[in-house]
């Protein structure tokens, strides 16, 4: 079954996830938690970079990036639909390659599940 992703759209879903649950990596900080108001058919995921982070062409590459992690770790990873999750960006996910981000953050999502 492929998986919807869904981002966050209002104010007060971030505030409830930032007061979740956290995981960290040295390339991102995944906040997860349970909202009640949920489609459990749709995963809802947003991701973050900052604007320290660099200019719009570097903090949407960041996004993409994530956001294709993410798509193979819903057909690789069972993850749980009742769970939001907000992915915030860290500097070092620009330095490091591909492969190396990715396989950090499935460790992280394995652990979450």
């Amino acid at each position: 079954m492929k998986s919807i992703l869904v981002p966050l759209s209002k104010n007060d879903e971030f505030k409830e996830i930032l007061k979740g649950k956290k995981s960290n990596n040295k390339y991102c900080t995944i906040f997860f938690k349970s909202l009640l108001n949920k489609d459990k058919k749709k995963l809802n995921i947003s991701f973050v970079a900052k604007k320290k982070l660099g200019n719009a062409v570097k903090r949407n590459k960041i996004k993409r990036k994530l956001r294709n992690i993410f798509n193979e770790a819903t057909k690789k990873i069972k993850l749980k639909h009742d769970y939001s999750y907000l992915l915030i960006a860290k500097e070092t996910i620009l330095k490091d390659k591909y492969l190396n981000v990715k396989e950090t953050i499935f460790k992280e999502l394995n652990k979450i599940r």
